[in-house]
């Protein structure tokens, strides 16, 4: 009943009153739809939120922990909603709506009255019936007050249980995992997720989780929470007696309509819980709505946000339209996550039973990948799908299968790759498709956005239609639908290389080649913005380009390359280097297998076998790189290229040296190629493979070039490559003699090289090749555009021109001293404690929360001066040095020819790695120079510290720089006062820091009756060298 003690609120107007009755997402969203369609503003709109805050994003919920930030979170700010004459009565709620008077009365005791209620209240977190469920150390997911509790619990825990193992239960587990606990998955249940994905994979899901340290608890329902003496959470007792300990308890097992209000109303609702609407989600009174995880359409309560947009777009429309013309008819319950690092899909009735439905499926162990696809049984028609580890495709296949329509290309394509030159982008879909599931956005959303609402960029039409706001994994299509739409009105669309030219990477490349440019500096004030830096984008694409032209020593153009590249090795997390000698073919003689023990043995190196046959050698310090590399060179060794946009290897199987049923020489055939192209630059690595016969124990079916031997010679394979998003090969041509196919391979690899944009693959450049491999027949075999000659004396001028780079290191005295760790001492520090782990060293783990590096103000300390720093000499061009200030490190770069000069802290706050000075200095759009992390791609302004890639939180020292005497001079404060700041013992990474502890075998248990059965980056893709 409604209470007495009550304020009546008067009407303010003529036009109508909604009443949103709750203001979470679903919400917001109808609130943002009756804005967008009630143009003839007849309506008032009212909220009541019960919370501090308004609605903000629930799906996000997990990133919290990373950030801490609320306002992250909020989907629209308060001025929003003054902005738009939306009222909002902050921490109250509606108890009842008087439906005879047409009013709703709050906690507060308001009165409001309404035209339209529209109730949006959600639901609650479920909690099982177990004894002390409801004690000290037992938190639902639920709300940013149930996350700052369990932060401010977890600081006394140290294991955690999730009772839960659907999406909200991982997302739980990722948030404990995010607070540095051991966390314990208990789903009664045999498999995780069990309503998304079938047996297999889910259990290459476990199989990912299990690898973070993370454990579970399969088909072993708990029963009790059992309480210390002090009353709070001890651990879990399960069935059949088996205890463990917890500190922490989070619950996750399902959810419950909130439909207390409605019950108080007298509007109809389940025994079980849900308001009941019709197809126009309205309840028993015409004038009433529910909507979201609250209302009960059909017997189904919707659990996900997308189908809560459905609904909220139904109403809104059907309230500024005359009459009821929209129905809800059902949500889609396709979902694509990114959960605990491993992304997952699943769409369309992907339980389908063999009587209505075939299977394809598609599983890559050592890739942690599962596609099982669904198709009508005459393969006419995509049913359904389930995705583990690549959903790169989700977007186009949900769009196909709500489509309807039947395939256009056989069904194992959709699997293995369609066939070149025919890859579906999103021209083929319709603008029903949905593109952004987490914001439920169709693809007509986006072209209105651009066409109808002006929206000139990519970052106005993510808020315009919200698309990309959530996981962001929308974006590339999203990106190539704005582009679609912008060229269709008109408009430019640049595919240009970066803001510093006005070219794409073809067509530099054609420019440098022609104009015979052979500098960065001449470049960019030939063809480029002149007087700028260029940047982290650029400026490897450029170094690039000048290997693959002139083949000039890498290191000659040492400030353009990125830190692999410059360094000739690849940096790991603790900043040290892995080395990969080549080892041609995978063939290697006993005598340098152990010459490759000893040096590892030597130094203190971590040895593992890389899946390209050859030896992988972890953990070496920078500066004693070339001291490794003489060795290596004097025992016959070469450089692997591990490190470059390059040839890794080629792999082999042993082909008739050995093997009975091998009918070509495999092994020699291999060794013969991975030498004629070693060292080649291209742009992006390339991998190769030679089987000796057709049972392809090389693989050189998915390698970006890959030969079979026939009984007439060999068969060749291009543009197939493994990974994340596998292709495989197609046939250029068959039965071929070696020396046509090296012939062949020349021609291919060069015009590759030629017409491919930046980092773009062998087999993504196919696909997007006008004509597919019918086309590239013509041209490498058939002459057909008259340049085969061109390319292969290109090629052979690369060829000729290759010399090992890491020889070139260890015999030149001036090269090799830029590998020193500091340039003002020869004192050496350890950046990250290491550790001993199945009897080779590692790297400690990072922790999953770093402590801020608190800004004391030394600039107003009265006891700064100049310090007297090394000769300016020192200093590489254009790049940055390090030095040693006592126990803190100072990365020191210059710019224009050595004329201007900037100092700042050496370690990166996102990782607290040491490594700055061996970033990439450039600058932007707007002229700010700026270095580019090594390690994870954060750009940092050098002049302010600021950090320009969107983390306002991280930011760098800076200190003064001056140039006198041909010395570099820093203003400093006393070593002590710096080091209580920046000191690398203070913040390097040891084993204490360690969030979790591993098991001593394998870190991993698994506690069930199950063994056997079955979601901010860093840094952008694009700089990914």
């Amino acid at each position: 009943m409604p209470p007495n003690d009550v304020t009546i609120l008067p009407v303010q107007d003529s036009k109508s009153t909604v009443v949103v009755v709750g203001l979470g997402m679903v919400g917001l969203y109808f609130i943002e739809k009756l804005l967008q369609f009630d143009v003839r503003k007849q309506y008032n709109i009212e909220t009541f939120c019960e919370e501090s805050r308004v609605a903000y994003n629930r799906v996000g919920l997990t990133q919290y922990f990373t950030h801490r930030s609320e306002e992250r979170l909020i989907m629209q700010p308060p001025s929003w909603y003054n902005e738009n004459d939306v009222t909002v009565h902050m921490n109250d709620k509606v108890t009842f709506i008087d439906r005879s008077r047409k009013c709703v009365h709050s906690s507060k005791g308001l009165i409001v009255p309404y035209d339209y209620c529209i109730i949006a209240t959600g639901s609650y977190a479920w909690l099982p019936p177990l004894p002390n469920v409801d004690k000290p150390g037992v938190f639902v997911y639920r709300t940013i007050e149930d996350l700052n509790d369990m932060i401010s619990y977890s600081k006394t825990a140290k294991r955690a249980a999730v009772i839960g193992g659907g999406l909200l239960g991982l997302e739980a587990a990722k948030a404990l995992y995010d607070l540095g606990l051991e966390v314990t998955i208990c789903e009664r249940n045999p498999l995780l997720m069990s309503r998304q994905l079938d047996k297999k994979g889910g259990k290459i899901l476990l199989r990912e989780i299990e690898k973070l340290g993370i454990k579970a608890s399969l088909s072993l329902p708990p029963k009790e929470i059992i309480l210390d003496d002090n009353g709070k959470t001890k651990g879990i007792l399960f069935e059949k007696d088996h205890f463990s300990e917890f500190e922490m308890v989070v619950v996750a097992a399902g959810i419950r309509p909130r439909d207390e209000i409605a019950k108080a109303s007298d509007i109809s609702t389940h025994p079980k819980g849900g308001i009941f609407v019709n197809d126009h989600l309205q309840t028993n009174d015409p004038d009433i709505f529910a909507i979201g995880e609250v209302a009960l359409h059909a017997g189904m309560v919707y659990g996900l946000v997308a189908p809560g947009y459905d609904m909220a777009e139904v109403v809104a429309n059907n309230l500024t339209s005359n009459g009821l013309k929209r129905k809800f008819i059902g949500s889609d319950l396709s979902c694509k996550l990114k959960l605990l690092g491993v992304h997952v899909a699943s769409f369309g009735d992907y339980f389908a039973g063999n009587d209505v439905a075939m299977s394809l499926v598609y599983k890559d162990p050592f890739g942690s990948i599962y596609k099982k696809y669904l198709f009508s049984k005459d393969g006419k028609h995509l049913l359904g799908g389930i995705m583990v580890g690549d959903t790169n495709d989700y977007a186009k296949l949900h769009a196909l299968y709500k489509s309807k329509k039947p395939l256009t290309m056989a069904p194992g394509e959709l699997i293995l790759g369609v066939k070149s030159g025919q890859a579906p982008g999103a021209d083929d879909l319709s603008d029903e498709a949905q593109i952004c599931s987490c914001n439920n956005v169709s693809k007509g959303q986006v072209r209105a956005a651009v066409r109808t609402k002006n929206c000139r960029s990519i970052g106005e039409v993510k808020s315009c239609t919200k698309a990309g706001t959530g996981c962001g994994g929308c974006m590339p299509i999203v990106t190539e639908i704005f582009q679609a739409e912008m060229k269709s009105l008109g408009h430019k669309v640049t595919q240009n290389m970066c803001p510093h030219f006005e070219y794409t990477r073809v067509e530099v490349f054609q420019l440098v080649k022609i104009k015979k440019l052979k500098t960065f500096k001449e470049i960019i004030e030939t063809i480029g913005k002149k007087g700028s830096h260029g940047c982290e984008i650029c400026r490897p694409a450029i170094g690039s380009i000048l290997a693959s032209l002139w083949n000039d020593p890498i290191l000659d153009h040492s400030s353009l390359q990125d830190t692999n590249d410059r360094f000739l090795a690849n940096m790991q997390r603790d900043g040290s280097y892995s080395v990969v000698p080549r080892v041609p073919a995978g063939e290697i003689t006993p005598q340098k297998l152990v010459v490759l023990g000893q040096i590892a043995d030597k130094y203190g190196l971590y040895t593992k076998i890389t899946g390209g046959q050859r030896i992988d050698l972890f953990g070496a310090a920078k500066q004693d790189l070339p001291d490794i590399w003489e060795e290596l060179v004097n025992a016959g060794f070469e450089s692997g290229h591990a490190y470059g946009k390059a040839l890794r290897t080629v792999k082999s199987c042993v082909g008739s040296t050995w093997c009975r049923y091998g009918i070509g020489d495999s092994v020699g055939f291999a060794i013969r190629i991975e030498e004629r192209y070693k060292g080649i630059r291209s742009p992006h690595k390339l991998k190769g493979g030679v089987s000796g016969c057709i049972r392809e124990c090389a693989e050189a079916q998915g390698k970006d070039f890959g030969l079979i031997a026939t009984d007439k010679g060999y068969n060749i394979y291009v543009c197939g490559n493994g990974g994340s998003k596998p292709k495989h090969a197609v046939l250029l041509a068959k039965d071929v003699p070696e020396e046509l196919c090296i012939k062949y391979l020349d021609r291919f690899l060069m015009y590759y090289i030629h017409t491919a944009d930046k980092l773009t693959r062998t087999a993504r450049w196919l696909e997007k090749m006008d004509g597919g491999i019918d086309y590239l027949r013509k041209v490498i075999i058939d002459d057909h555009l008259g340049i085969c000659k061109d390319l292969e004396e290109d090629m052979s001028r690369l060829i000729n021109r290759y010399q090992c780079e890491w020889a070139g290191v260890v015999k030149d005295p001036v090269k090799r001293a830029q590998f020193k760790q500091f340039v003002n001492t020869q004192d050496t520090q350890v950046a990250i404690e290491k550790i001993t782990e199945r009897g080779q060293r590692r790297p400690a783990d990072w922790p999953k929360e770093f402590s801020d590096i608190s800004e004391i103000p030394i600039e107003q300390s009265s006891q700064k001066s100049w310090i007297k720093i090394v000769p300016i000499d020192s200093f590489p061009d254009e790049s940055g040095q390090v030095i040693k200030y006592s126990d803190t490190q100072i990365a020191i770069f210059n710019t224009d020819e050595r004329k201007h000069w900037y100092a700042t802290q050496n370690m990166c706050p996102h990782k607290r790695a040491f490594v700055l000075s061996q970033g990439l200095i450039g600058d932007d759009e707007n002229g700010t120079l700026h270095v580019s992390c090594p390690m994870h791609k954060k750009n940092f302004a050098l002049e302010s510290g600021e950090c320009l890639t969107g983390d306002v939180g991280l930011k760098l020292m800076t200190f003064d720089v001056k140039l006198e005497d041909n010395y570099v001079w820093l203003y400093l404060p006393p070593p002590q006062e710096l080091d209580r700041l920046l000191g690398t013992n203070k913040w390097m990474v040891t084993k204490n820091h360690a969030a979790r502890k591993k098991s001593k075998e394998t870190g991993v248990q698994i506690v069930g009756s199950a063994l056997g059965c079955s979601s901010a980056g860093c840094g952008g893709k694009e700089l990914d060298w």
